[in-house]
């Protein structure tokens, strides 16, 4: 990582959650809440490259149409029959149709460790992308508190649970999945979305270059 930078920081917790959202059901609050516009000024302040693809998300999203998209979203995620691209690090780590399997569990570990908390009415198992990318979110957040507050001891502990986060789980599976999204994908915004993910969890797993 470079040089802390205060906005860099909120720019990076921003895109998290940000992408998360995203990866749940497309609907007319995406637009209302400008989800896209918050999310191309995240990431115009991390890398340029990174700007030019949060643009094309927001344009593919105004020009495809929430009825497109949505039959694409239920391809690619949901099925009912064979499920294009599933959102589940599990599958991609242990190889098959495996859901909450040893990677889950060791994923599940890591969230308690962090203090993140899944909510009872959540129907997906945990290693879900969005979850994954929620759960960055509020390490990267953390993170920036303690900066913020001049906590070294707690912005190292967030630091590292955060790098060994992208190593072991989400910055394992990311390619594979988002890789399975582009070929498979009906709508250009699903291929701007995967596309987008996979090269901002690759900057923050420090495999890409930080603008």
């Amino acid at each position: 990582m470079p040089d802390y930078s205060p906005e860099r920081g909120i720019a990076r917790e921003n895109l998290s959650r940000l992408l998360a959202a995203c990866y749940y059901q497309p609907g007319p609050e995406f637009a209302e809440e400008n989800v896209f516009d918050s999310l191309l000024a995240a990431a115009t302040c991390i890398q340029p490259e990174l700007a030019a693809y949060a643009k094309r998300l927001g344009e593919d999203y105004s020009a495809e149409g929430d009825e497109a998209l949505l039959l694409d979203y239920t391809r690619l995620f949901l099925g009912p029959n064979q499920i294009i691209a599933k959102p589940y690090g599990s599958v991609w780590l242990e190889g098959g149709n495996t859901v909450m399997g040893e990677s889950t569990m060791a994923v599940l570990k890591l969230y308690e460790e962090g203090g993140f908390g899944m909510r009872e009415d959540f129907r997906e198992v945990p290693d879900h992308i969005a979850v994954e990318l929620e759960f960055l979110y509020l390490l990267t957040y953390r993170e920036n508190e303690a900066h913020r507050y001049g906590d070294l001891h707690a912005q190292q502990a967030k630091a590292d649970l955060r790098q060994r986060f992208l190593d072991n789980h989400l910055g394992r599976w990311v390619m594979p999945f988002t890789s399975a999204v582009v070929a498979g994908a009906q709508c250009s915004y699903y291929r701007q979305l995967a596309e987008l993910t996979l090269r901002f969890v690759n900057i923050e797993a420090g495999k890409g270059r930080h603008g």
